[in-house]
């Protein structure tokens, strides 16, 4: 009698992959009228994710620094 074909190997972890940001820097304005913060830290993420020679396993730090980068200088520019 004939098995019933199995989905996939048997392996039923999901493997991460990684994404990137859809904004590259030529897209990105200096000084916005109304600033789109996630547009500005989701940028700030991938320059830190290029300097670093685009080596994975760093994304949620990347953001995380990016954030506190993004959201300083727009206190410091609301402030002003």
């Amino acid at each position: 009698m004939a098995r019933a074909k199995a989905f996939g190997n048997g392996n039923t972890r999901i493997k991460q992959v990684a994404t990137m940001p859809a904004v590259t820097p030529s897209e990105h304005k200096k000084s916005p009228s109304t600033p789109d913060l996630e547009s500005e830290i989701r940028l700030r993420a991938y320059e830190l994710y290029e300097q670093r020679g685009f080596v994975e396993g760093h994304e949620l730090e990347d953001w995380e620094v990016a954030e506190r980068e993004v959201l300083a200088r727009s206190n410091q520019r609301q402030s002003a």
